[in-house]
């Protein structure tokens, strides 16, 4: 800077050594003193980046779990009422009033249909492949986050047990059973049924014949007992998830 040049010059020419060592030692001070200031804004500035790059990845977390719950709500309403057919399947059965119960052996057929919850953990993912999951690690928030998704493959495990038993029982029953009255019956409405030759005693049969084989009874057996476990274990994800929403939100204020 050249008043402070000036100044130096001006000192060396009057030979005052000492009044020059300490204006230089006094300039030294004031450009250590820019510096550190410019490195405390610069490393707010930077603080203040991170923080909202976090907060970007808190809202998405918190956006997938409202999503995911909306998927819970929908499966755990299928899964009790197929559960309760089940059971009332399995009570009919052991009861010897299969034939009296057929419209509800024939319920338990839902049975058959293979759901997966998938949950969306994009988010998650991001924040943990990210520089900032430091900042929650060893957290409240990283706890519930760590429960929640171990939850999510609990879930995922026994879904895809229960879901590959009954795609091995299905299988084996489309190659021993022909099911075209069964399912034509399942499907087809009842007054189009009866324009069609096939009298309808024999699709009575048909369902009687299918509600009695053994694969089709271990599906129900099985769904009447597997998923009241997986039915609680949307509940607990459900209040994984609102816990991990409240903690994001105590994060975002």
């Amino acid at each position: 800077m050249k008043i402070f040049r000036a100044k130096r010059s001006e000192k060396l020419r009057d030979k005052r050594f000492k009044s020059y060592l300490q204006y230089a030692a006094g300039e030294i001070f004031l450009v250590v003193i820019g510096i550190l200031i410019a490195v405390q804004i610069n490393g707010l500035a930077q603080s203040k980046k991170e923080n909202e790059e976090l907060r970007e990845y808190l809202v998405k977390i918190k956006s997938h779990t409202k999503e995911d719950r909306i998927v819970l709500d929908s499966l755990e309403g299928f899964r009790s009422s197929v559960g309760e057919l089940c059971k009332k399947a399995r009570r009919a059965i052991l009861n010897d009033k299969e034939k009296e119960r057929m419209f509800i052996m024939l319920g338990g057929s839902t049975a058959f249909f293979d759901y997966y919850f998938v949950s969306n953990s994009d988010g998650y993912e991001a924040l943990k492949n990210s520089n900032h999951y430091g900042k929650i690690n060893n957290t409240r928030l990283d706890s519930l986050l760590t429960r929640y998704h171990r939850l999510v493959g609990e879930i995922a495990q026994n879904e895809k047990s229960y879901n590959e038993y009954l795609n091995s029982q299905e299988n084996y029953l489309s190659t021993q059973y022909d099911r075209t009255l069964f399912l034509a019956y399942a499907f087809i409405p009842q007054d189009s049924l009866k324009k069609l030759a096939t009298p309808m005693a024999d699709y009575y049969k048909a369902i009687d014949e299918y509600t009695s084989l053994p694969p089709f009874r271990n599906v129900i057996n099985l769904a009447s007992y597997q998923f009241d476990w997986i039915v609680d274990a949307y509940g607990n994800l459900k209040d994984t998830g609102e816990e991990v929403n409240k903690e994001i939100d105590v994060w975002l204020q």
